[in-house]
């Protein structure tokens, strides 16, 4: 094997730092800045290879989303709610970030990459089928997951422990027993999931307000862990968002740099066993950025045996 093959990989694009809903919005192209210069700065970033990110096909997105959404999306800039602003700029990197999952799913399906991290925005996961939402455009995670089984695949993961509940995602796969999620997220939060009891494949642990480290662990231990073994998924795609932090302004779940290191090690040897080693992560939510940088630094680092 190549060390190509082994390096893990970074996915990027200039576009996702063109879009910007606004002086003062959480979902801010420093964001992405913050991340990457921590990640130099601590030598975290030397273990990367990059690439850039790909556009989306219409075909890729189609798999997920409605035809009038795409449409709705290709017209332009358009005030979408009062948090979701579509710029001029939003659909090359709503298109980029969605492609770099894709991109990501690729190279780690073809022993290109023994990981991806896609350092991308806007987010995706309150993205339904049919409506843009929660800072989201294109449910990047969901793009990836069908694209893994358009080329072969028969069960893909989608871990998402953002600190508010991905219900693009789940809207999406919730009747597609190929694609199992598995959540954990503060409840009662924004975006106010009920729940949906006639979906096996959406496996849901809310916490609540302050449940810190204690609780978020023993949530992935024993809800996620178990139905995973079952599963058996032959790819992880990560949804990670990192506002579950108790540094982050928009929520209150109080995890630590620990914890996203120690799912990071989890989900690695979960993939370990299970799949090849084959995880793809993108980025989601994180809005205190000291905090989200060192959360991605932190959960990186099992990745790259740190």
């Amino acid at each position: 094997m190549s060390i190509a093959a082994t390096t893990p990989l970074w996915i990027t694009h200039e576009a996702c730092l063109r879009h910007d809903m606004g002086r003062g919005h959480p979902e801010s192209p420093d964001r992405l800045a913050a991340i990457e210069d921590r990640l130099r700065a601590c030598g975290t970033m030397d273990f990367f290879r990059r690439e850039l990110a790909p556009l989306a096909t219409h075909e890729q997105l189609l798999r997920v989303h409605g035809e009038a959404h795409l449409g709705a999306m290709l017209r332009g800039a358009r005030v979408i709610d009062g948090d979701t602003i579509q710029t001029e700029e939003t659909l090359e990197a709503a298109l980029r970030a969605a492609g770099a999952v894709v991109h990501g799913v690729e190279q780690v399906m073809a022993g290109h990459a023994s990981f991806a991290f896609c350092a991308v925005r806007p987010p995706g996961h309150h993205a339904e089928r049919d409506r843009a939402m929660g800072f989201c455009f294109f449910n990047n995670a969901a793009v990836g997951a069908a694209h893994a089984l358009a080329q072969g695949l028969e069960r893909v993961a989608v871990i998402d422990f953002d600190v508010h509940y991905g219900n693009g995602t789940a809207d999406i796969i919730r009747r597609d027993p190929r694609i199992c999620m598995y959540s954990t997220y503060q409840d009662p939060l924004y975006p106010h999931w009920p729940g949906a009891k006639d979906a096996p494949n959406l496996i849901d642990a809310p916490l609540h307000a302050r449940a810190g480290s204690e609780s978020f662990r023993a949530a992935v231990t024993e809800h996620w862990l178990p139905a995973m073994e079952r599963q058996q998924p032959q790819l992880i795609i990560v949804s990670a968002g990192f506002d579950a932090h108790e540094r982050d302004p928009l929520a209150d779940l109080r995890l630590t740099y620990d914890d996203y290191h120690w799912i990071g090690a989890v989900l690695r040897d979960v993939a370990a066993e299970c799949c090849e080693g084959r995880v793809v992560a993108t980025l989601e939510g994180g809005y205190d950025l000291h905090a989200l940088a060192r959360s991605v630094e932190s959960f990186t680092h099992p990745f790259l045996g740190l």
